[in-house]
């Protein structure tokens, strides 16, 4: 017959227990999560891949226009007064609302660029922070070849309602605000910077 502990006993190892604690594994994070160790291979890939078409689409596009142009502060009407491609050059920065310093600039970028990649090796855990900072990069990128290339970034998306007009913008400042539209988003609901985790 199996010998039954009295209460005394099932009390010393209940107390045993609690005084050791929780059993840690290693290799565990918090509630037994694994600790992440940065992006995976595959992750980087995607980073550099979203990254590379941004660039790739970017400056296709504005050698399009610059092509077809031919000069700057040259347009031609795409879908009447709301859709015009213009051929722009923007010594500043966002959207021209901070002008003029494209070789001050062009250092930013190149720091820029060096934080963001470091920043995706903090936090691009999540497939929305890969994007975000992979779209930041290639945004970072295609401007800074402008500036590097003809000492201004050029902008040639007009779009707007009669004299009502948004700033003239790129591929690569679109991919810019989209970036920084998903990082605000991600800080709004932390769950959505999980998304598609990279464990």
């Amino acid at each position: 017959m199996a010998v039954q502990p009295d209460d005394a006993d099932l009390g010393e190892i209940v107390d045993e227990d609690d005084e050791e604690g929780p059993v840690k594994r290693p290799g565990k994070g918090p509630e037994g999560a694994p600790n992440w160790r940065g992006p995976s291979v595959r992750r980087w890939l995607l980073f550099i891949a979203v990254a590379v078409t941004v660039v790739v689409v970017d400056q296709v596009t504005k050698a399009w226009i610059t092509g077809a142009i031919g000069q700057p502060g040259g347009k031609f009407s795409v879908l009447g007064t709301w859709l015009n491609f213009v051929y722009g050059q923007n010594s500043g920065i966002l959207f021209g609302m901070v002008p003029k310093s494209a070789d001050a600039f062009a250092i930013v970028s190149l720091v820029v660029i060096g934080l963001i990649v470091v920043y995706h090796q903090k936090a691009g855990r999540g497939i929305v922070m890969t994007l975000a900072t992979s779209l930041l990069l290639g945004g970072a990128i295609g401007n800074l070849i402008d500036r590097l290339h003809y000492g201004a970034v050029v902008d040639w998306i007009d779009m707007g309602i009669g004299t009502l007009r948004f700033w003239t913008y790129n591929v690569a400042d679109a991919a810019i605000t989209t970036s920084l539209i998903l990082i605000f988003v991600a800080a709004i609901f932390p769950a959505v910077a999980d998304w598609g985790t990279d464990d």
